[in-house]
């Protein structure tokens, strides 16, 4: 089975900069609160590129909106998961996929799915709160963290503070399977905390001269 964005038929693009130029905010405004470029976001406002789970999380939360609106992700209430029975999912034009696996329910700290990266697949550099783990099941990637590089093989895995700036790439030529945890609400079912970080971070760009820019 396989979801993707919501069915609204305006592309994904489109519709984050219409909430954007709603609420007052610039490119910049954006990139600074989600840890993301500017030419990133002007990208996946034009369709040219498409965000990762985290990237679009990210930009939801400046946005004021949670990431529930543009992404139907699966929730699962049972702690057990089945190989055959998980929802694979994408964004939009995105060839990355992913598979929920970690539960809902009241408390939960971590998030997790397993993401599988197509060859040549590479993630925008980032940096959100919380802390996340990589643990490689198949294939290989490249993790720059801070500007350090670092290849994952097979088994290998590694564990940082988000807040370090982060980027992945599968550099192979054959997909890379990846299991990723983290404490960043990606699946937006804590919309308390989502919106608290969202209000300070378009109040802080509600404050600037509005700008024009595409």
């Amino acid at each position: 089975m396989k979801g993707n964005e919501t069915t609204d038929p305006v592309p994904l693009g489109v519709r984050l900069r219409e909430r954007r130029r709603q609420i007052g905010l610039t490119l910049k405004d954006v990139a600074d609160g989600a840890g993301l470029s500017v030419g990133f976001i002007s990208q996946i406002e034009r369709g040219i590129a498409s965000p990762s789970l985290s990237s679009l999380v990210a930009v939801t939360r400046v946005l004021g909106v949670d990431v529930g609106e543009f992404l139907s992700q699966p929730r699962i209430e049972s702690p057990l998961t089945r190989h055959n029975e998980r929802p694979v999912y994408a964004i939009g034009g995105n060839p990355m996929t992913y598979e929920r696996i970690s539960a809902s329910f009241p408390g939960a700290v971590l998030h997790s799915v397993i993401m599988h990266e197509p060859p040549g697949h590479r993630n925008p550099p980032i940096t959100h709160e919380g802390e996340e783990i990589m643990f490689v099941l198949e294939g290989t990637i490249t993790v720059e963290l801070d500007g350090e590089i670092t290849i994952l093989e097979k088994n290998d895995s590694i564990h940082f503070h988000s807040s370090r700036r982060h980027a992945t790439w599968n550099h192979s030529d054959q997909p890379a399977t990846i299991l990723w945890v983290g404490t960043m609400d990606v699946f937006g079912e804590h919309p308390a905390t989502n919106e608290t970080r969202a209000a300070g971070a378009a109040a802080h760009g509600s404050d600037k001269q509005t700008k024009s820019d595409t």
